[in-house]
């Protein structure tokens, strides 16, 4: 198939351009204090626009802050949106987004949604949409954080020239009906990939169009179909970064083995490994995942369908919180904390704001580790979360280390 042509990553200075890329999570992280405060009042304006924000009152809480300057700054202004909105979950969403789904926009979102993510099985069974705005998504593409952070600091510029083994799940599988339109919807790290990839300087095969035109089956046959399609775009290629979930790259390479005798590392030098979507990678699956692949860098991410909360920002196997895009609490035994000020070793589940959802529990029990960094070690909703996670971190010999 032919190729189309690319410009070059980083026109100028390549070094320099990653370094602004990265510089608005950096600062963040200096300071998170500061930019939780930015990112509060950037969200309240936005919800201030929807039905659901005004019932809640997000302008009067903006209002009263500023007409009341030296009220405790950001402690005020987050006390104050911690009195007006609740905590709440997919469930207590579920109406507003269903009213959405029928043509009501307003009620929630404060732009038009331009696509809905999807997850399989995540609350009682049944699949979560989420809608995604244009705001939403421009946000969404920081999952290359981890990838750019891993060349800012290695220098290897050479990634660039080759591609990203694509191994996601498809963008969209569906439309539903929103107003007069019909509005596509998918897998969460399948639209993660495509945006990225118009986002950052390295280019996705298969495409995630390529993906999409298999359909969003979750048969076996279904996935044989992907991986032979990863494989005939990309075997004469050079693959520098492979991107997606985890457990699908371990399938990946089995599946490579079993049907075509080699194993990802006989055909690709592959620099670097950015994978989510399950606790513990560089803890739990680096060994295969290296026998598998070779000797790559790997770098977790954390994603959910609500969007991309943080990624691995150094040789450190842990997260850093991506705080200059969202507002993060957690719910722990002493009571409501934010993020940042968690100590290290406290746990907690994880309370994001993001453009779309206020407040909204995610359902995942998240580890405070020396900061900034973190860990999501489970779902709420599992009475083996943390004897698991101190099980494997007993069997793996990690005992907490970064």
């Amino acid at each position: 198939m032919e190729q189309t042509p690319r410009q070059a990553p980083f026109p100028g200075d390549p070094a320099r351009a990653l370094s602004e890329q990265l510089e608005p999570w950096r600062h963040a992280v200096a300071d998170p204090a500061r930019a939780q405060e930015s990112v509060l009042r950037r969200l309240l304006a936005d919800y201030a626009r929807t039905g659901f924000g005004s019932d809640h009152g997000a302008a009067e809480v903006l209002e009263a802050l500023d007409a009341a300057p030296h009220s405790g700054g950001g402690s005020g202004l987050v006390a104050a949106y911690r009195q007006a909105f609740p905590v709440m979950t997919y469930d207590d969403y579920k109406p507003l987004i269903t009213a959405v789904l029928s043509g009501e926009t307003g009620v929630l979102l404060c732009e038009e949604p331009i696509g809905w993510a999807i997850t399989r099985g995540t609350v009682e069974g049944e699949s979560k949409f989420i809608p995604m705005t244009p705001t939403d998504l421009r946000m969404r593409v920081s999952a290359g954080r981890a990838m750019m952070a891993y060349v800012a600091s290695t220098k290897r510029l050479d990634l660039f020239a080759g591609v990203n083994l694509n191994l996601n799940f498809p963008s969209t599988v569906g439309t539903v009906r929103v107003g007069d339109r019909d509005i596509e919807y998918g897998y969460s790290s399948g639209i993660y990939t495509k945006h990225v990839s118009r986002s950052t300087p390295v280019r996705s095969l298969p495409t995630q169009e390529e993906i999409d035109a298999l359909g969003g089956g979750t048969a076996r046959k279904d996935w044989d179909a992907r991986f032979e399609l990863a494989i005939e775009r990309c075997r004469d290629e050079n693959v520098t970064l492979v991107g997606g979930v985890c457990q699908t790259a371990l399938q990946f390479a089995r599946y490579l083995k079993k049907r075509h005798g080699v194993y990802p590392k006989q055909l690709w030098k592959t620099q670097i490994m950015t994978l989510g979507s399950t606790p513990g990678i560089n803890t739990r699956h680096a060994g295969q995942l290296t026998a598998f692949y070779g000797p790559v860098a790997i770098r977790e991410i954390y994603g959910t369908t609500e969007g991309m909360f943080g990624q691995q920002r150094d040789e450190e196997r842990a997260w850093v919180p991506n705080y200059d895009l969202f507002f993060f609490e957690v719910l722990t035994k002493s009571g409501i904390k934010m993020l940042h000020e968690m100590k290290p070793g406290e746990v907690g589940s994880l309370v994001a704001s993001t453009p779309v959802l206020a407040r909204y529990r995610i359902g995942d029990t998240i580890k405070a580790l020396r900061p900034p960094y973190f860990r999501c070690i489970g779902r709420d909703a599992e009475w083996w979360t943390r004897p698991y996670y101190y099980w494997t971190e007993l069997t793996s010999l990690n005992l907490g280390r970064l």
